[in-house]
Formats: structure tokens, sequence, C-alpha cells
């Protein structure tokens, strides 16, 4: 005996699988999406982070991938006291690692020239205000990694906050892909549960009737 796979399971699935996508494509490396607001976090400390392109966009809010090549804000609103009295640097290279949104500080401590691949860096200052700005002019769509760095206030240790964003739009993405393999998977089902026999049916029979 054979079964038969509902043709709605499919898609189910697949929609399912979906759902998880637009999540890490707003947030991934060491920025997390926590309900409508997005977190970077630097060790043990954890900052509000927004990134603005004013020009282009106004006051529209971005967690990571931005749209344009243009003028970018980079906002961190501190959520650790600790970190007013740190000193804290940012630091955006080119992806020459090729990691795009799996970039980690392993892929970059391996990277040669770190200043040949840097395109800004603002030096290591304190925020006893508990806000980081920094903004970029950015000329040439692609992949970046964002590196935020900071040190704990008594300890001798580094934390490193590491994250891949894109420049410019990335197009369709996946979704062509995606609904392609929707097709496919729906074209075999119907072929699979008899749909070419049922169709040669009622068109015989269609004939019979005409003739």
């Amino acid at each position: 005996m054979h079964s038969r796979i509902s043709p709605f399971l499919f898609p189910a699935l697949l929609a399912g699988a979906l759902a998880g996508w637009p999540a890490q494509g707003r947030a991934h490396g060491g920025v997390v999406a926590d309900e409508d607001l997005c977190i970077i976090e630097i060790g043990v400390f954890r900052a509000h982070f927004t990134i603005y392109q004013p020009e282009t966009r106004a006051s529209e809010e971005f967690c990571e991938d931005v749209p344009d090549a243009a003028r970018t804000v980079f906002v961190m609103d501190y959520l650790h006291d600790s970190l007013r009295r740190v000193p804290v640097d940012f630091r955006v290279i080119r992806d020459v690692v090729g990691r795009t949104v799996y970039a980690s500080w392993d892929d970059v401590r391996v990277i040669d020239d770190l200043e040949a691949v840097t395109v800004f860096y603002q030096p290591p200052s304190v925020s006893p205000d508990a806000s980081f700005t920094v903004e970029h002019e950015f000329a040439e769509r692609g992949w970046y990694i964002g590196i935020v760095t900071t040190r704990h206030p008594t300890l001798d240790r580094r934390y490193q906050a590491v994250f891949g964003f894109h420049v410019g739009g990335r197009g369709w993405g996946y979704w062509p892909w995606l609904l392609l393999l929707l097709a496919a998977v729906q074209l075999h089902y119907w072929i699979s549960s008899g749909g070419p026999a049922r169709l040669r049916a009622r068109r015989s029979g269609k004939a019979r009737r005409d003739g």
C-alpha cells in the first residue's frame, strides 16, 4: 500500500523554514534580535544597537544590513553601567574572508593585515553618557564586517563583538530558488499522485462528449 503525502505539507514546511530566515537576516553574529530591538553583545556587555542612513532613509532604523551606499550612523546605547567607564572602539573592514553573516572573531584574527582591509576605525573612547555614536560614508556596496572591542573594567580581559552586514540591496536573495523549489515539489506531487492520468482521462471524456 502506498501512502501519499499531502500537497499542503511541503508548503507548510517551507513556510516554517522561511519564518526563521527574516530573523536571521535582521540579526546575526554579535547582534541579536530582542523583540523589536537589536542588541549587540560584547562579551559580558550588552547595548541597544541601531543604524541610520539620514540622507537617504530619514529616521528609519536598521539592525545590520543597510540599503544604500551612503552616510551611515551607528549608535550603541549601553545597557551596563560598566561600559560607561571603559574604552570602546569600532572598526569596519571589508569582508575579505567571505563569511558574510557568519563572520566571527576567529575569522577576523587570522587576517594578516587588518589595517589594509579597514574602511573605518574609531579609536577607543569612553562614553560617560552611555551612548556611543560613529558615522561613516560608504562608497561601495558589498559585504563588510563590524568589530566592536572593549575590556573588562577591572580584570585583564578583552571582549569583541563581530557582525557581518551588507551595504546596498541584496536583490531577491534566496527567494527565487525557494519559489522554484516549491513549484518543483508541487509538480512532483501532482505527477506522483496520478495527475497526468486524471488529466488525460478528463480530456478523453471531453473528446467523447464533443464527438
